[in-house]
């Protein structure tokens, strides 16, 4: 895939695909560390570590070679804020689309229990010149792989060196993203994209009237959910704001932190102004706690 669009000129970070250990310290001695290391058969961040010496190079693909890998993807590191670019694709054209953040980035978040990692959906895609950049982008991945008719979810990164390209998929984003874009913008994704299979055409567009975030939260430490606190206060505060909320009862036993954003408990919200729904997802982080014992 990368190699596809570096060939039309898209930006994306080096890479390469590689099956021993020597090709893997070929790559880092050409392009450099960090490096970023994943098995190819993985899934989401699944595996994916960073490197940033020979020494955790060798030691990294130790571990790989132990479970039984047998190819794995090597990625110079790129430095900068990351997100996700989604759409629906008619017949090779954007039909409707959608901008999201991490805060953290995927990697981060998927390795640090303190934090509650969100991901917020932008109502300013139309009205920020800023995004202009972005969707062009997009356009241009989707156009050079031949995607037709399809729904996309696009991760990007944007940093130093500018705004790059990650990985792409011809399927709807993961998460419940599509239920927060929907809760945001006055339309049914489901529908639209069903629309775009069997009419050729979503029948709609965006409001951008709000928008809408997930907050995950971890529980203390691994076993079972014991209990909560801060719900009542926070309820109070930002109810009207609450798209659901997922608050396993006690007794519920919990998964790790990789598991993702919806392993645990989680809270949805919206707001008509970005910032401010940021900080109301920043709030709930800092006060929902979850016990496990």
């Amino acid at each position: 895939m990368k190699e596809a669009l570096r060939s039309v000129g898209v930006p994306t970070a080096a890479s390469a695909a590689v099956s021993s250990a020597a090709s893997a310290r070929e790559f880092a001695e050409r392009v450099g560390f960090p490096l970023i290391l994943k098995p190819r058969s993985g899934a989401g961040a699944s595996g994916t570590v960073r490197v940033d010496s020979v020494a955790e190079l060798d030691s990294a693909l130790g571990v790989f070679g132990g479970q039984g890998v047998e190819s794995i993807a090597v990625e110079e590191f790129v430095e900068g804020h990351e997100g996700f670019y989604d759409t629906i694709a008619v017949d090779g054209r954007v039909a409707v689309d959608f901008v999201s953040h991490y805060y953290p980035n995927v990697l981060e978040a998927m390795r640090t229990r303190w934090i509650s990692p969100q991901f917020v959906a932008t109502n300013r895609i139309d009205s920020a010149p800023e995004y202009g950049e972005l969707r062009e982008l997009g356009a241009r991945v989707i156009a050079a792989l031949g995607i037709g008719t399809s729904a996309t979810h696009m991760e990007w990164f944007f940093g130093p060196k500018g705004l790059r390209f990650s990985e792409i998929g011809c399927r709807p984003p993961g998460v419940g993203a599509w239920d927060l874009y929907s809760a945001g913008n006055d339309m049914d994704l489901y529908r639209a994209w069903a629309d775009a299979i069997v009419h050729g055409s979503v029948g709609g567009s965006p409001s951008r009237r709000f928008a809408s975030g997930i907050v995950a939260l971890r529980p203390s430490q691994d076993g079972s959910i014991s209990g909560y606190s801060g719900v009542d206060e926070l309820q109070q505060r930002y109810g009207e704001w609450v798209i659901d909320a997922h608050l396993p009862p006690p007794g519920t036993p919990t998964q790790g932190v990789e598991a993702g954003y919806m392993a645990n408990a989680y809270v949805r919200m919206k707001h008509p102004d970005y910032d401010t729904l940021r900080g109301m997802l920043d709030d709930v982080g800092r006060t929902l706690h979850v016990y496990a014992s």
